[in-house]
């Protein structure tokens, strides 16, 4: 009787053997920064708060009254805005009535489409390392979770054509992707999307497409949303928020836009999760997708530069480092600081009391025990979303693992 939350939890890296549940990784890792004093590069929320004169239109809203349930769809000043700032920058033509939702935040609209489109005995596919709630979300379908593993090189993490190919099959209902891609920071390429799409095709699947990080890329790398390819726009559900683009992650102000039959089944699911939310808060990011070009460029170079910083203080301390296209985070090989028998887990929840540094290990991301989970179990992930003098601060203590001739990390 109690199976479905078990299998939940599970899919999730909540459950713990004695078959209670535990924290998320991120809450582990941030209570043990706070508990050691570390500087916390392993939950990805911004030091500081977003545009002032955004939080001032939702203040203002506050006091005018904005304090009710909203209309479950959203605003409709929200909702032209995103459809105004889909047009705009990707050529995506949307009606704000039909075709736009407003979700809290991305988690809830990823949840919603996949209890819409998916259930017992249908796959949903994603790319592995995974962002936790996908595998939440696909359980509590009772669908079956099937991953592509991104492999790390050169040129960064890059999708395994040849397992998305043996991934995709007839039982696939959807494919949950996730460019730019948490936590590898892949801004997936345009022929890269075109195998997804082709697959999606030949398996007659929907494409949920979470881009959540969609303005925060870097060194010219490019979003492009999986509905702007040819023939895919029927198909695509196309996921945003503005937690990631404008620093407000609390303020859980999410949308999904697409065809309106689809869009119909996602709002018969959210209304009986959320119904609404978040009302003072819509109107202050109807104007800040209008009117917030400059402050996304802003937090785009400041983050270019704070990754730069992160990139090569991790590399002088002598980690193996992919400099990520995109998002907040950088991935980075611990193994010259791994004992015989530790691993990335094993180093991420030593290294706060060791140095006072906090990450999270990659293998969080990954179903336990997968091939994708072995590949990179000895690789942490850094946020680099964080004030530069919390930065400057890891950088520094890192910096003593690459001395005493940089011996393991217990």
């Amino acid at each position: 009787m109690l199976q479905r939350w078990r299998d939940v939890a599970r899919a999730s890296g909540l459950a713990s053997p004695d078959g209670s549940t535990r924290p998320t990784i991120f809450a582990e890792m941030t209570a043990l920064a706070q508990s050691t004093g570390a500087a916390n590069l392993g939950q990805g929320f911004p030091d500081g708060d977003g545009p002032e004169w955004i939080r001032e239109i939702a203040s203002a809203a506050i006091r005018d009254g904005a304090n009710q349930y909203p209309p479950g769809r959203g605003i409709p000043e929200l909702r032209m805005a995103i459809a105004a700032h889909q047009l705009r920058h990707y050529g995506i033509d949307l009606d704000p009535e039909r075709e736009v939702l407003v979700t809290a935040g991305a988690t809830e609209a990823i949840a919603a489409a996949v209890l819409a489109f998916a259930g017992p005995g249908d796959e949903v596919v994603t790319l592995e390392p995974f962002y936790d709630s996908y595998a939440a979300a696909i359980a509590m379908a009772g669908a079956a979770h099937v991953t592509v593993p991104l492999v790390p090189g050169p040129d960064g993490f890059r999708l395994d054509s040849a397992a998305l190919d043996a991934a995709v099959s007839e039982r696939t209902r959807l494919i949950l992707l996730n460019t730019p891609h948490n936590p590898t920071g892949t801004v997936l390429s345009r022929d890269e999307l075109q195998l997804v799409a082709d697959a999606a095709r030949r398996a007659d699947a929907l494409l949920v497409t979470d881009e959540v990080y969609e303005h925060l890329t870097f060194d010219g790398d490019a979003h492009t949303p999986v509905a702007t390819l040819p023939g895919m726009a029927e198909r695509t559900l196309t996921i945003s928020s503005a937690g990631k683009t404008f620093s407000l992650t609390g303020w859980k102000i999410g949308w999904i836009a697409g065809p309106a039959e689809l869009i119909e089944a996602v709002t018969a699911i959210k209304q009986f999760l959320t119904y609404a939310g978040g009302a003072p808060f819509q109107p202050a990011i109807a104007r800040a997708l209008v009117d917030g070009d400059a402050d996304i460029a802003e937090l785009r170079d400041s983050l270019s530069a704070r990754r730069d910083l992160l990139v090569a203080g991790l590399r002088e301390a002598g980690f193996e480092v992919v400099v990520p296209g995109g998002t907040y985070f950088v991935c980075a090989d611990a193994a010259p600081f791994l004992a015989e028998g530790d691993d990335g887990a094993a180093f991420a929840r030593a290294l706060p009391g060791r140095i006072g540094v906090a990450g999270v290990p990659i293998s969080a991301f990954c179903h336990e025990g997968s091939a994708a989970a072995q590949a990179l179990s000895s690789w942490v992930r850094f946020t680099f979303v964080k004030d530069e003098r919390t930065l400057r601060t890891a950088v520094e203590r890192l910096r003593e693992l690459g001395g005493a001739g940089r011996e393991p990390l217990r």
